[in-house]
């Protein structure tokens, strides 16, 4: 017997609301870094001074910055299948696999990864001592452009966790 799926609609119906905003967040409170990230690989002056200031330039830094900011990015558009039918079952146009359900712990398990090393890094970066504090650092409005940039990442992690157990509470449900 085939095992029957919700509809869309159904999936939507059972998905709360700050579930959703709070996916769309994730993708949001990366998107200050990477523009700041891509700015610096592209030349514009962010307030590097001696050593950093020479380390962070070039094609070297321009390609960092570019793997970087897309793979931060797609990480957090990831996010949205926590909250999105795909994130239950296989799109339709996957070949071979289109169609399928998609375990919970499938999704549960790398989220909860990501979940905790993305708060832990950003935590580590924010707490801890250490590559912050070198004087070729960004400092003045420079260095209050970067935290500002950088900020919203703090709530990345959290967020993700958040909706880490809903989506498993919501499947478990289900």
């Amino acid at each position: 017997m085939a095992t029957q799926f919700p509809s869309h609609a159904d999936r939507t119906a059972t998905t709360p609301r700050w579930s959703v905003l709070a996916a769309w967040a994730t993708v949001l409170c990366t998107v200050p870094s990477c523009g700041w990230r891509l700015a610096l690989g592209f030349g514009v002056d962010v307030g590097f001074t001696g050593r950093l200031g020479e380390l962070y330039t070039g094609t070297s830094i321009t390609v960092y910055v570019l793997i970087l900011s897309v793979a931060s990015q797609a990480a957090a558009c990831l996010t949205l299948g926590l909250v999105r039918p795909w994130g239950e079952q296989v799109p339709s146009w996957v070949p071979r696999l289109g169609g399928r359900r998609i375990p919970p712990l499938a999704v549960v398990v790398p989220a909860t990864v990501g979940a905790v090393a993305v708060t832990g890094l950003c935590a580590a970066v924010t707490l801890v001592p250490g590559p912050l504090d070198n004087p070729d650092f960004p400092h003045g409005t420079a260095g209050l452009v970067m935290d500002l940039c950088y900020a919203p990442l703090l709530a990345w992690g959290p967020l993700v966790a958040a909706l880490t157990i809903a989506y498993a509470r919501r499947r478990h449900r289900a």
